[in-house]
């Protein structure tokens, strides 16, 4: 989970935000979702797709979506990068998956 101080406060669940927690989303909010917050280009260049990246900013950071049309350019963008990470970087700590030796059958 990473925070991020807004550079300006927001309004969210009738309260005043002033930071957002973002956690990876999860195997089911991405199928909900049915998009990648980026797209790699021909040159494998990353680009954002905003639009995708908002809907998961709304989820993992706990917000109302119109929330999202609140925030700064700039927290926007941070955050919608910060999104595109968790897809792009393996989560800390994960496990490989373990390989089950063959056994013959007796």
């Amino acid at each position: 989970m990473s925070e991020h101080k807004l550079s300006a406060p927001i309004q969210a669940h009738g309260e005043e935000v002033n930071s957002i927690s973002l956690r990876r989303p999860t195997v089911p909010e991405c199928r909900a979702i049915k998009a990648l917050p980026y797209a790699i280009g021909k040159d494998e260049e990353v680009t954002l797709n905003l639009e995708v990246a908002a809907k998961y900013i709304a989820v993992c950071g706990a917000i109302p979506a119109p929330s999202v049309n609140q925030l700064d350019l700039a927290d926007l963008n941070d955050l919608a990068w910060e999104i595109a990470g968790f897809f792009l970087t393996p989560a800390s700590g994960a496990k490989k998956p373990e390989t089950v030796p063959e056994t013959a059958p007796s």
